[in-house]
Protein backbone atom coordinates (compact mmCIF):
# COMPACT_ATOMS: atom_id res chain seq x y z
CA UNK A 1 0.00 0.00 0.00
CA UNK A 2 1.25 3.45 -0.86
CA UNK A 3 1.94 6.03 1.84
CA UNK A 4 -0.78 8.56 2.56
CA UNK A 5 1.29 11.46 1.21
CA UNK A 6 1.65 9.79 -2.17
CA UNK A 7 -1.89 8.45 -2.55
CA UNK A 8 -3.62 9.45 -5.77
CA UNK A 9 -7.03 8.33 -6.96
CA UNK A 10 -7.33 5.85 -9.82
CA UNK A 11 -11.11 6.28 -9.67
CA UNK A 12 -13.45 8.63 -7.87
CA UNK A 13 -17.18 8.97 -7.20
CA UNK A 14 -18.40 12.46 -6.36
CA UNK A 15 -21.92 12.87 -4.94
CA UNK A 16 -22.92 9.91 -7.10
CA UNK A 17 -26.62 9.02 -7.16
CA UNK A 18 -28.25 6.20 -9.09
CA UNK A 19 -32.04 5.94 -9.32
CA UNK A 20 -34.02 3.19 -11.04
CA UNK A 21 -37.65 3.63 -12.08
CA UNK A 22 -40.00 6.53 -11.32
CA UNK A 23 -43.03 7.28 -9.19
CA UNK A 24 -44.16 4.31 -7.13
CA UNK A 25 -41.43 2.11 -8.59
CA UNK A 26 -38.59 4.58 -7.93
CA UNK A 27 -35.63 2.99 -6.13
CA UNK A 28 -32.53 4.93 -5.03
CA UNK A 29 -29.73 2.39 -5.36
CA UNK A 30 -26.94 4.91 -4.58
CA UNK A 31 -27.57 8.00 -2.47
CA UNK A 32 -24.97 10.79 -2.90
CA UNK A 33 -21.92 8.53 -2.63
CA UNK A 34 -18.45 10.11 -2.59
CA UNK A 35 -15.41 7.82 -2.42
CA UNK A 36 -11.91 7.51 -3.88
CA UNK A 37 -10.10 4.32 -4.90
CA UNK A 38 -6.36 4.85 -4.66
CA UNK A 39 -3.65 3.73 -7.08
CA UNK A 40 -1.72 0.66 -6.03
CA UNK A 41 -4.29 -0.32 -3.40
CA UNK A 42 -6.78 -3.14 -2.97
CA UNK A 43 -10.21 -1.96 -1.81
CA UNK A 44 -13.11 -4.24 -0.89
CA UNK A 45 -16.74 -3.04 -1.03
CA UNK A 46 -19.10 -4.75 1.41
CA UNK A 47 -22.65 -4.38 2.62
CA UNK A 48 -25.95 -6.22 3.01
CA UNK A 49 -27.77 -7.58 -0.04
CA UNK A 50 -29.34 -4.65 -1.88
CA UNK A 51 -26.98 -2.09 -0.32
CA UNK A 52 -25.69 -0.86 -3.70
CA UNK A 53 -22.32 -2.66 -3.88
CA UNK A 54 -22.57 -3.93 -7.45
CA UNK A 55 -24.38 -0.79 -8.60
CA UNK A 56 -21.48 1.34 -7.37
CA UNK A 57 -19.00 -0.86 -9.19
CA UNK A 58 -21.04 -0.82 -12.41
CA UNK A 59 -21.35 2.99 -12.33
CA UNK A 60 -17.63 3.41 -11.62
CA UNK A 61 -16.75 1.04 -14.48
CA UNK A 62 -19.00 2.80 -16.99
CA UNK A 63 -21.31 -0.21 -17.27
CA UNK A 64 -24.24 1.80 -15.91
CA UNK A 65 -24.98 5.53 -16.30
CA UNK A 66 -25.23 7.65 -13.14
CA UNK A 67 -28.39 9.66 -12.40
CA UNK A 68 -26.49 12.60 -10.88
CA UNK A 69 -23.04 13.35 -9.55
CA UNK A 70 -20.00 11.94 -11.33
CA UNK A 71 -17.77 8.91 -11.77
CA UNK A 72 -14.15 9.45 -12.85
CA UNK A 73 -11.47 7.03 -14.03
CA UNK A 74 -8.03 8.65 -13.86
CA UNK A 75 -8.68 12.17 -15.14
CA UNK A 76 -11.63 11.20 -17.32
CA UNK A 77 -15.19 11.86 -16.17
CA UNK A 78 -17.49 9.17 -17.53
CA UNK A 79 -20.64 11.31 -17.62
CA UNK A 80 -21.38 12.47 -21.12
CA UNK A 81 -18.83 10.25 -22.88
CA UNK A 82 -20.17 9.02 -26.18
CA UNK A 83 -20.53 5.25 -26.61
CA UNK A 84 -17.39 4.89 -28.71
CA UNK A 85 -15.23 6.84 -26.23
CA UNK A 86 -16.71 4.92 -23.30
CA UNK A 87 -16.05 1.58 -25.00
CA UNK A 88 -12.43 2.62 -25.67
CA UNK A 89 -11.94 3.73 -22.06
CA UNK A 90 -13.33 0.44 -20.72
CA UNK A 91 -11.11 -1.52 -23.10
CA UNK A 92 -7.90 0.43 -22.44
CA UNK A 93 -8.13 1.54 -18.81
CA UNK A 94 -10.41 -0.90 -16.98
CA UNK A 95 -10.04 -4.60 -16.27
CA UNK A 96 -12.93 -6.82 -15.20
CA UNK A 97 -13.10 -10.05 -13.21
CA UNK A 98 -16.56 -11.52 -12.62
CA UNK A 99 -17.97 -14.48 -10.72
CA UNK A 100 -18.42 -16.28 -14.06
CA UNK A 101 -15.07 -16.83 -15.76
CA UNK A 102 -16.32 -15.75 -19.23
CA UNK A 103 -13.63 -17.64 -21.15
CA UNK A 104 -14.06 -18.73 -24.76
CA UNK A 105 -13.99 -22.55 -24.80
CA UNK A 106 -12.30 -22.85 -28.21
CA UNK A 107 -9.31 -20.70 -27.25
CA UNK A 108 -6.26 -21.67 -25.21
CA UNK A 109 -5.51 -20.00 -21.88
CA UNK A 110 -2.96 -17.70 -23.55
CA UNK A 111 -5.39 -16.80 -26.35
CA UNK A 112 -8.07 -15.97 -23.77
CA UNK A 113 -5.62 -13.78 -21.87
CA UNK A 114 -4.62 -11.76 -24.95
CA UNK A 115 -8.08 -11.72 -26.59
CA UNK A 116 -9.06 -8.12 -25.61
CA UNK A 117 -5.78 -6.79 -27.00
CA UNK A 118 -6.13 -8.91 -30.13
CA UNK A 119 -9.63 -7.49 -30.74
CA UNK A 120 -8.29 -3.96 -30.22
CA UNK A 121 -5.43 -4.62 -32.64
CA UNK A 122 -2.84 -3.98 -29.94
CA UNK A 123 0.33 -5.99 -29.49
CA UNK A 124 0.90 -7.36 -26.01
CA UNK A 125 3.88 -6.08 -24.03
CA UNK A 126 5.68 -9.43 -23.80
CA UNK A 127 7.74 -8.57 -20.73
CA UNK A 128 4.62 -7.44 -18.84
CA UNK A 129 2.63 -10.45 -20.04
CA UNK A 130 5.38 -12.78 -18.79
CA UNK A 131 5.28 -11.06 -15.38
CA UNK A 132 1.50 -11.42 -15.19
CA UNK A 133 1.63 -15.09 -16.20
CA UNK A 134 4.38 -15.76 -13.64
CA UNK A 135 2.45 -13.95 -10.89
CA UNK A 136 -0.74 -15.90 -11.64
CA UNK A 137 1.17 -19.18 -11.87
CA UNK A 138 -0.05 -20.28 -15.32
CA UNK A 139 3.19 -20.78 -17.24
CA UNK A 140 2.57 -24.53 -17.65
CA UNK A 141 -1.11 -24.14 -18.57
CA UNK A 142 -0.99 -21.64 -21.44
CA UNK A 143 -1.78 -24.18 -24.18
CA UNK A 144 -4.72 -25.67 -22.28
CA UNK A 145 -8.34 -24.90 -23.15
CA UNK A 146 -10.81 -23.94 -20.39
CA UNK A 147 -12.30 -27.47 -20.27
CA UNK A 148 -8.84 -28.78 -19.34
CA UNK A 149 -8.51 -26.36 -16.40
CA UNK A 150 -9.97 -26.39 -12.89
CA UNK A 151 -12.33 -23.64 -11.79
CA UNK A 152 -9.54 -21.93 -9.89
CA UNK A 153 -7.24 -22.09 -12.91
CA UNK A 154 -9.97 -20.67 -15.17
CA UNK A 155 -10.46 -17.75 -12.79
CA UNK A 156 -6.69 -17.17 -12.78
CA UNK A 157 -6.85 -16.96 -16.59
CA UNK A 158 -9.64 -14.40 -16.21
CA UNK A 159 -7.52 -12.42 -13.74
CA UNK A 160 -4.51 -12.53 -16.06
CA UNK A 161 -6.74 -11.33 -18.93
CA UNK A 162 -7.82 -8.35 -16.80
CA UNK A 163 -4.19 -7.51 -15.96
CA UNK A 164 -2.64 -8.08 -19.38
CA UNK A 165 -3.41 -4.65 -20.83
CA UNK A 166 -2.09 -2.83 -17.69
CA UNK A 167 -5.39 -1.11 -16.92
CA UNK A 168 -5.76 1.91 -14.66
CA UNK A 169 -8.00 -0.14 -12.38
CA UNK A 170 -9.51 -3.63 -12.10
CA UNK A 171 -13.07 -4.17 -10.86
CA UNK A 172 -13.76 -7.64 -9.45
CA UNK A 173 -17.37 -8.65 -8.68
CA UNK A 174 -17.47 -11.64 -6.27
CA UNK A 175 -14.46 -13.20 -8.07
CA UNK A 176 -14.38 -16.22 -5.73
CA UNK A 177 -18.15 -16.81 -5.68
CA UNK A 178 -17.99 -19.91 -7.90
CA UNK A 179 -14.90 -21.42 -6.28
CA UNK A 180 -14.20 -23.75 -3.38
CA UNK A 181 -12.39 -22.22 -0.40
CA UNK A 182 -8.93 -23.40 -1.47
CA UNK A 183 -9.26 -22.10 -5.05
CA UNK A 184 -10.80 -18.89 -3.70
CA UNK A 185 -7.81 -18.35 -1.42
CA UNK A 186 -5.47 -18.82 -4.41
CA UNK A 187 -7.32 -16.15 -6.40
CA UNK A 188 -7.34 -13.72 -3.47
CA UNK A 189 -3.62 -14.29 -2.90
CA UNK A 190 -3.02 -13.59 -6.57
CA UNK A 191 -5.04 -10.36 -6.46
CA UNK A 192 -3.07 -9.35 -3.36
CA UNK A 193 0.21 -10.14 -5.17
CA UNK A 194 -0.82 -8.16 -8.25
CA UNK A 195 -1.22 -5.08 -6.04
CA UNK A 196 2.01 -5.65 -4.11
CA UNK A 197 4.26 -6.83 -6.95
CA UNK A 198 2.71 -5.30 -10.08
CA UNK A 199 1.34 -2.05 -8.60
CA UNK A 200 -2.20 -2.84 -9.76
CA UNK A 201 -5.29 -1.08 -8.39
CA UNK A 202 -8.19 -3.38 -7.50
CA UNK A 203 -11.74 -2.74 -6.31
CA UNK A 204 -13.57 -5.92 -5.28
CA UNK A 205 -17.22 -6.39 -4.36
CA UNK A 206 -17.63 -9.23 -1.88
CA UNK A 207 -19.93 -10.51 0.86
CA UNK A 208 -17.18 -12.64 2.42
CA UNK A 209 -15.24 -11.21 5.42
CA UNK A 210 -12.33 -13.56 4.71
CA UNK A 211 -12.08 -12.28 1.12
CA UNK A 212 -12.28 -8.68 2.38
CA UNK A 213 -9.38 -9.32 4.77
CA UNK A 214 -7.02 -9.55 1.76
CA UNK A 215 -7.72 -5.88 0.95
CA UNK A 216 -5.93 -2.76 2.21
CA UNK A 217 -9.25 -1.11 3.01
CA UNK A 218 -12.92 -2.05 3.25
CA UNK A 219 -15.70 0.40 2.37
CA UNK A 220 -19.11 -0.49 3.82
CA UNK A 221 -22.40 0.38 2.11
CA UNK A 222 -25.92 0.27 3.53
CA UNK A 223 -29.05 1.57 1.81
CA UNK A 224 -26.97 3.09 -0.98
CA UNK A 225 -24.78 5.16 1.35
CA UNK A 226 -21.24 4.70 2.63
CA UNK A 227 -21.60 4.11 6.36
CA UNK A 228 -18.12 3.03 7.45
CA UNK A 229 -14.57 2.27 6.38
CA UNK A 230 -11.92 -0.06 7.78
CA UNK A 231 -8.16 0.10 7.13
CA UNK A 232 -5.93 -3.02 7.26
CA UNK A 233 -8.93 -5.28 7.85
CA UNK A 234 -9.04 -8.68 9.48
CA UNK A 235 -11.83 -11.18 8.85
CA UNK A 236 -13.00 -10.88 12.47
CA UNK A 237 -12.93 -7.08 12.30
CA UNK A 238 -14.99 -7.06 9.11
CA UNK A 239 -17.49 -9.55 10.53
CA UNK A 240 -17.86 -7.42 13.67
CA UNK A 241 -18.63 -4.30 11.58
CA UNK A 242 -21.17 -6.19 9.48
CA UNK A 243 -22.92 -7.51 12.60
CA UNK A 244 -23.13 -3.98 13.97
CA UNK A 245 -24.87 -2.78 10.82
CA UNK A 246 -27.37 -5.64 11.05
CA UNK A 247 -28.01 -4.90 14.73
CA UNK A 248 -28.65 -1.22 14.01
CA UNK A 249 -30.94 -1.95 11.09
CA UNK A 250 -30.11 -1.11 7.51
CA UNK A 251 -31.96 2.19 7.38
CA UNK A 252 -30.55 3.73 10.57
Amino acid sequence: MTTTALRTAAARASDLTKVYGAGDTRVTALDHVSVEFYRGEFTAIMGPSGSGKSTLMHCMAGLDAVSSGSATIGDVELNGLKDKALTKLRRDQIGFVFQAFNLLPTLTALENITLPMDIAGRKADRAWLDRVIATVGLADRLSHRPSQLSGGQQQRVACARALASRPEIIFADEPTGNLDSRSGAEILSFLRSSVRELGQTIVMVTHDPVAASYADRVVFLADGRIVDELQSPTADGVLDRMRRFDAKGRTS
